[in-house]
């Protein structure tokens, strides 16, 4: 079908105008056909095999454009009311569009949006060519998600004026002159000008689609090709390259680490902060300039196959634009992203005369190599496999406890899932399906033997979800260990990937893939997760925002419901315990130094997060700035008194929070990676609580045997 007039003479209106504008119109992107067929498809797929099959019709349709004007422009900085109005326009139009492979709507919004953005930080920069009124009484709402748009284009001009004022302002408060803030803010928004010429008809399909996929439910995606890859990578934990970590700096891709064992770090030749301009294929290729290129082109470009040479070349990081090239060589190899796998630390808790060790395994995702395991590999990569080594590592070294450390794991492999809590129940079910007819499956474990049968606590918080929500409740069930931290993300449903080239007999991958959600997926005592989470045995604070953050902050989520309890037998009982373990987590707390920080931190955080409106009186400012400084300067003197380390770190971290104006990519790379390490080094409360409280628990089970794990299967050997 057609675009309406209107909407075509907003475009046409758009390239006449943008010809007066310093930087020059953005290029006009155009859907591919494989685009608009991968979409049709993808309806078709949506609407019949969802857990929740929603009809593609004129009223999805008016949520996808509202969903996809939103993903653009969330906080209304670019649109104006007129430009809304045009799109909305069309609102019982895409549906139709979508079934004849049209996706002219989404790439004119878009197309639109590229415009916007172009004009509002063309003003930006003219801005910087005066000052700006301090000593003015005038307010900023820098947070604009529920605001009105713009109803007018001087109206929006307003906008971006107070939004660059308030920008210089914070460099200002920094401590910057002048002209060092036009430096600055210049190259800022020319960096923000120049991505903006850089979106491919890829970008715009996969944020339409990604659109339109969660206006069904919230957990279903769209992956393009680049996007399924990565994903394949991020589940596999490898990938065949050079083992460089890549950022964008102004304009340049510079080397941010390099992989312990990759080809990079073991050639000597590079180090942390080379740019990278240039690229060339096997020996003999032409080298290609990436200077100015988007950093996942400069990442295809490297990655490859394995055995195969990259040549890079390379402006070192003391040399200036103009200092001496170097060309290297590099073999790809297969690199294993340990970062991103479980490992193991112990902590020693001490209490009263008792002093105990606590093993901590940390695991930031539930990975599973399908290839791998599709294949009959015997040494595929898998989360569950990698936790059952360091169990057993941590047995060798004789620990009293073990605690699962699951905060921010988002989830993954269902079957992982199923796997790692097999590990400390044993055989025996796990967690209930229930697909879209109603059909109701429950899945288990056929361990004969738990890995762990001591004392155990799973650390959770707000972005522990799906797969790490099977777990932590399945061991609440069963009585197994003890729940610690915040109420999880409350995310209860399963996905599965469907790949659309092989739907279609593709021989080359260009449809992409669907994460859809088929089923939904229930505790073992009948209950759900889903919208409700885990709720913790223990409580412990977090910065998290229910508001804005977990399955109830979706405006589509399913709800939460019940099925029938599956055939189980606890295994332990901890809730009999936990009066006394609350009791005593309370009273420690109430006189750990440390602990009481980190609540002033988290009721700091949820009094700024109230906070939509900001002054842009510099007097204002300084008086709130003045008022934070001397409130980290109390802490500061209210240190540990023990060796300094941990205060020093604390105080280093502290430092850091402190508003400087820039953006993460505007300051040097050694002050951020410093920075970094400095919030690494400083002391984790939490997990240091969590700890304790496992040790509490401990004492009280060794105390009171009859609560513990009773295994049927066997015992720790």
């Amino acid at each position: 079908m057609r675009l309406k007039n209107s909407l075509l003479c907003v475009i046409l209106a758009i390239s006449t105008a943008a010809h007066a504008l310093e930087a020059g119109p953005p290029p006009v992107l155009s859907p591919l056909q494989q685009q608009a067929q991968a979409a049709h498809l993808s309806a078709q797929f949506l609407t019949r095999f969802h857990y929740k099959p929603v009809p593609l019709d004129d009223t999805l349709s008016a949520k996808v454009i509202n969903r996809y004007i939103k993903s653009l422009d969330p906080e209304k900085f670019f649109f104006v009311q007129a430009d809304i109005d045009q799109f909305t326009a069309e609102n019982t139009k895409l549906d139709d569009a979508i079934y004849r492979e049209d996706l002219r709507i989404p790439f004119a919004i878009f197309n639109l949006y590229q415009q916007r953005i172009v004009e509002r930080l063309t003003y930006a920069r003219e801005l910087l060519k005066q000052g700006f009124d301090f000593s003015q009484k005038e307010d900023f709402a820098f947070v604009r998600d529920k605001e009105p748009w713009p109803k007018s284009e001087a109206e929006s001009r307003d906008l971006w004026r107070k939004r660059v004022k308030n920008d210089w302002l914070r460099l200002k408060l920094a401590g910057k002159k002048d002209q060092a803030i036009r430096d600055t803010l210049s190259k800022r928004y020319e960096n923000s000008l120049a991505r903006a010429y850089k979106y491919k008809s890829d970008d715009v399909f996969q944020i339409f689609m990604n659109a339109y996929a969660t206006s069904i439910e919230p957990h279903t995606d769209y992956l393009g090709t680049s996007a399924a890859a990565d994903f394949d990578i991020s589940m596999k934990l490898s990938l065949v390259g050079i083992g460089a970590v890549l950022q964008e700096r102004d304009e340049y891709t510079t080397i941010r680490e390099l992989v312990a064992g990759g080809p990079a770090q073991l050639s000597g030749k590079l180090a942390v902060g080379d740019r990278i301009v240039g690229v060339a294929q096997g020996d003999k290729g032409a080298v290609v300039d990436v200077v100015g290129t988007r950093i996942d082109d400069v990442v295809k470009q490297i990655r490859g196959a394995k055995d195969t040479v990259v040549r890079l070349d390379i402006l070192p990081a003391d040399a200036g634009p103009d200092g001496k090239h170097k060309l290297i060589s590099l073999v790809r190899n297969k690199i294993s992203l340990e970062q991103q796998a479980a490992k193991k630390t112990i902590l020693t808790i001490k209490s009263g005369d008792t002093t105990r060790k606590v093993g901590v395994i940390t695991l930031p995702a539930f990975y599973e190599d399908f290839d791998g395991r599709r294949k009959g590999d015997k040494n595929f990569r898998s989360a569950s496999r990698d936790v059952a080594a360091l169990l057993a590592e941590l047995k060798k070294e004789k620990v009293d406890s073990v605690l699962m450390d699951l905060r921010n794991n988002g989830g993954g492999s269902l079957t992982e899932a199923v796997d790692l809590t097999g590990l400390f129940v044993g055989k025996g079910p796990i967690v209930q399906q229930r697909n879209a007819r109603g059909d109701v499956n429950v899945e288990g474990d056929d361990i004969p033997t738990p890995a762990w049968t001591g004392p155990l606590a799973v650390l959770i918080n707000r972005g522990s979800a799906s797969a790490s929500e099977i777990f932590a409740a399945a061991i609440q069930d069963y009585g197994r260990g003890i729940i610690v931290g915040e109420g999880s993300f409350g995310k209860g449903t399963v996905q599965t990937m469907v790949n659309l080239d092989e739907l279609s007999h593709n021989d080359k991958p260009k449809f992409g893939e669907l994460k859809m959600t088929i089923a939904q997926f229930f505790r073992i005592n009948g209950g759900t997760t889903q919208l409700r989470g885990v709720t913790p045995d223990v409580s412990l604070p977090g910065f998290s925002d229910p508001e804005s953050f977990g399955e109830s902050s979706y405006d589509n989520a399913l709800p939460w419901s019940q099925v029938k309890a599956a055939d189980y037998t606890p295994v332990g009982d901890v809730k009999g315990l936990l009066p006394q373990i609350q009791s005593r987590h309370d009273a420690r707390v109430e006189k750990d130094k440390d602990f009481q920080r980190f609540l002033e931190d988290v009721t700091e955080v949820n009094t700024l997060r109230k906070k939509r409106v900001i002054s842009l009186n510099e007097t204002d400012r300084r008086t709130e700035m003045n008022q934070q400084e001397a409130r980290l300067k109390a802490r500061g003197k209210a240190g540990d008194g023990g060796d300094g380390k941990d205060k020093d770190a604390a105080d280093a971290a502290d430092l850091n929070r402190q508003d400087d104006g820039l953006q993460a990519n505007e300051r040097s790379l050694s002050a951020e990676l410093a920075a970094e390490k400095a919030q690494k080094s400083a002391k984790d409360v939490l997990l240091n609580e969590a700890a304790k409280i496992l040790g509490d628990t401990s004492d009280l089970l060794k105390a009171n045997p009859k609560f513990a794990m009773q295994p049927a299967n066997g015992k720790d050997k």
